[in-house]
């Protein structure tokens, strides 16, 4: 298979995948779990909740919930186009792993939204009780568009620690790629997700973005620009 065939995106796919939710890997599902619990139980969530709710900060915020959207679906998008017209194998490698990537974690996410059912808070409006601790275990009883963990989290760790992985040396990829996660992160947590949703996004996402990334780096040294 030719370096620059779109079906390099499924690179490793199934095996990455199955990395994500095995052996020591299962201790990162175990930890954002126990982090979840600590944060309903203790009530941060809830006064997280509550300490970031501020009018001002919703021009600045609010935008990241239809970039997380976008975005990962854009960008991949744009950089493989270009790396096919630039003939860069390298740069088409990028766009390849970030499409896994991004790929994977939604997956990801919406696997545990599907069994989790968890409300979020109302942001268009005023929730008066403390309605953090409500999960509606089950089967899609809560969809897996929204929910725990946050999927806009998730993807945008996943890209960013994707692309960290792919570029050890190049510091401005590097700053850049946890810019653009920690705001995309932060900025849901204070919107549409309670706090907990946000570090178990944390997490997910980067256990993806670095499988997926350590995957496309190794693919990306057999490769030779033309």
């Amino acid at each position: 298979m030719e370096n620059n065939n779109f079906f390099n995106f499924f690179y490793r796919l199934p095996q990455n995948l199955a990395k994500v939710f095995w052996g020591k890997n299962l201790f990162w599902h175990a930890l954002a779990i126990v982090l979840t619990f600590i944060s309903v139980t203790s009530g941060f969530d809830w006064l997280y909740y509550k300490a970031t709710q501020i009018p001002d900060l919703r021009p600045i915020l609010f935008p990241a919930v239809f970039a997380g959207i976008i975005l990962p679906v854009i960008v991949p998008l744009a950089l493989f186009f270009y790396a096919k017209t630039a003939k860069n194998l390298k740069l088409l490698n990028t766009a390849f792993a970030l499409g896994q990537a991004a790929m994977l974690s939604w997956f990801v996410s919406a696997f545990y939204k599907f069994f989790t059912g968890r409300p979020g808070p109302n942001y268009f409006g005023t929730t008066g009780s403390d309605i953090t601790h409500i999960f509606r275990f089950g089967f899609g009883r809560g969809g897996v568009f929204w929910g725990w963990p946050s999927s806009h989290t998730t993807v945008a760790f996943a890209m960013g620690i994707c692309l960290f992985t792919l570029f050890p040396k190049n510091k401005f990829i590097r700053a850049l790629s946890l810019i653009y996660a920690i705001y995309i992160g932060v900025s849901v947590s204070m919107t549409i997700h309670w706090f907990s949703d946000f570090e178990a996004g944390i997490i997910f996402g980067s256990l993806v973005g670095f499988t997926v990334g350590k995957s496309f780096l190794e693919r990306s040294k057999s490769i030779k620009n033309s």
